[in-house]
């Protein structure tokens, strides 16, 4: 594997919730508490944010913030593009899930002609639009902006021209639309989705390993058949959300925690079956958020025992 190369994306605009944005410090201090120096040993990046945008009186309630969002997305991109370029391992760490966008899109532009295979850890799908979100959050929209789909079929908000123009921007991130194919996104732990999501992955033959199926046929079972469909492609990119985790046995330290999730043996058994592979291009880890935290650091801790059994 590259040499790992640390971005630290502290934005949090896309989330519903502020605090995000202090996940990094928390990994940080996690290391700190059991005396790692990863944090010393690897070098890193950080990431100019947008975060004194949350001040600025919102008009847009179907995509809060989609202009800097997709700013913010440009940055992360053109960042984890230069890393790839330079040799290195992108272990992204960012605030919300929007920036996954800015991650994906950087890693096409690096890799113009390889052909990209997403694993999406979360308890969400993420693949609403401004044309269909109940929340106008934005963090729940990357996949849709991957997959160039405007689920105009489940319409319900009327969206500004402006709001248009971001989307259409969000959708054109990298330097082809879409910047991946339905049968190369894998989901692992989806399981807090609105209808109009389910019916967008049932159309579109996603394929969801939930908790349950993950259990019910065995971890390397799951592993094995994620990684035949991914056969043909040439880079994996994995985007971990920790809501994927299970905020009863673990952390409410996230702003969406949902429960019966995974526990972290887990993730680090997804993550390393995929690293085996060789195709692992970039790992991102996000929506850490301290302020929510029920059990003091713990969801930043349980965080950085998955770096760190992954990168032992």
């Amino acid at each position: 594997m590259n040499p790992i190369k640390i971005i630290k994306n502290r934005s949090d605009i896309g989330a519903g919730t502020r605090g995000s944005d202090m996940g990094i410090d928390a990994i940080e201090i996690a290391a700190i508490n059991v005396k790692n120096d990863f944090f010393n040993v690897h070098p890193y990046a950080d990431v100019k944010t947008h975060n004194e945008t949350i001040y600025n009186k919102n008009k847009n309630t179907f995509a809060k913030r989609i202009n800097f969002v997709c700013e913010q997305c440009q940055r992360l991109r053109d960042e984890v593009k230069k890393e790839l370029k330079k040799g290195f391992f992108p272990l992204i760490l960012s605030g919300d899930h929007s920036s996954a966008l800015g991650s994906l899109s950087g890693i096409q532009m690096a890799y113009p002609d390889k052909e990209i295979g997403v694993i999406w850890l979360d308890a969400h799908a993420d693949i609403h639009t401004p044309y269909s979100t109940p929340s106008g959050n934005v963090h729940g929209m990357p996949i849709a902006a991957a997959l160039s789909i405007d689920n105009r079929e489940f319409s319900k908000n009327k969206v500004s021209e402006s709001t248009e123009k971001n989307w259409l921007r969000m959708k054109n991130m990298g330097d082809k639309s879409p910047l991946i194919k339905p049968e190369n996104l894998i989901y692992f732990g989806v399981r807090d989705t609105e209808k109009e999501e389910d019916q967008i992955i049932q159309s579109k033959k996603i394929k969801n390993f939930s908790v349950n199926e993950v259990r019910g046929l065995g971890l390397k079972s799951c592993i094995d058949q994620t990684i035949q469909q991914l056969i043909s492609t040439d880079l994996i990119y994995i985007s971990f959300d920790v809501d994927a985790l299970d905020c009863d046995l673990f952390s409410r330290g996230t702003g969406t925690p949902v429960s019966k999730g995974f526990v972290t043996k887990e993730i680090i058994s997804i993550i390393k079956g995929v690293k085996d592979t060789g195709k692992l291009v970039a790992l991102e880890i996000c929506e850490i958020n301290p302020l929510l935290d029920n059990k003091g650091n713990q969801m930043a801790e349980s965080s950085f025992e998955i770096i760190s059994s992954v990168f032992s």
